[in-house]
């Protein structure tokens, strides 16, 4: 049976590249943006098997009757990919609370409302698969990325207690964690950017990588996106999936640097217990 696609930013980056991915395989997908103009030709190319739906992720409120419409529309969502993203560069200390806001009502909150709309459908159907976009900053951080980061971070454990909450519902959750893409993610009006107080080199010069990076990414999405419908039909499906030579690097070395970190304390971190 065809599945039927719910993404949102479906109309660049990662969302326009799953969106067409799926197209390809054959399924419906009704793609979710704040400008739908973007998705028309895709609408055109599909007839019938694609759709435009227009919404703005941090109007959680909309979030349900969304759902409402494509399950009554089609029946059901399989596969809900929640992929609006929001970039925010900035040392911690030069980010407002109305700048550290965004990313989490884009990346958290947004996403969150969606999960509860579309959970009741793939529970009583006890199928489908939740896909949350997450990045390589979701699992490590650096200069200049503490905002969009905290709020990838939570979205990655709000989704591992997801995934352990529904597996019993034949429900899957697969975390996605891309590097560096070619996607509009870095671009002017994509990115939120704190202004510089001049006192963090290292922050001077992630704000330096954004602003110069857009359209010089590695990751190719069509591929990424590949990758990621084979990942949610595999029968060893992963938690987590990073993408790209630099997140999976990435990835590793971080989780080798926590494994030194609690080893060289292991012994006394152990001991402090009551009577220790």
């Amino acid at each position: 049976m065809d599945r039927v696609w719910l993404v949102t930013g479906a109309s660049s980056g990662f969302g326009r590249a799953i969106s067409e991915a799926a197209l390809a395989a054959g399924d419906v997908v009704v793609g979710a943006a704040r400008r739908t103009e973007a998705l028309q030709d895709l609408v055109a190319a599909r007839p019938g098997r694609m759709e435009a739906l227009r919404l703005d992720v941090t109007d959680t409120g909309a979030a349900e009757t969304a759902v409402r419409d494509v399950v009554a529309r089609h029946g059901r969502i399989d596969v809900l990919v929640n992929n609006a993203g929001w970039t925010h560069v900035g040392a911690v200390e030069e980010t407002t609370d109305q700048e550290l806001r965004r990313p989490f009502d884009v990346h958290v909150l947004g996403p969150a409302a969606l999960v509860r709309a579309v959970l009741p459908h793939m529970r009583e159907r006890r199928s489908g698969a939740i896909v949350q976009m997450s990045s390589m900053g979701g699992q490590t951080s650096f200069a200049g990325f503490g905002g969009y980061s905290a709020a990838k971070f939570a979205l990655e454990g709000l989704s591992e207690a997801l995934a352990d909450e529904v597996a019993e519902y034949g429900i899957r959750v697969l975390i996605v964690e891309p590097g560096a893409f070619r996607t509009s993610v870095f671009a002017a009006s994509r990115a939120g950017v704190s202004p510089d107080s001049g006192v963090y080199e290292k922050v001077a010069r992630s704000r330096a990588w954004v602003s110069g990076g857009d359209g010089t990414q590695p990751g190719d999405p069509a591929k990424a996106a590949a990758l990621i419908l084979a990942a949610l039909d595999a029968d060893d499906a992963p938690l987590r999936l990073p993408l790209g030579e630099d997140a999976v690097t990435g990835v590793l070395e971080h989780l080798d640097d926590i494994r030194g970190d609690v080893a060289a304390w292991e012994e006394r971190a152990r001991a402090t217990a009551i009577g220790d």
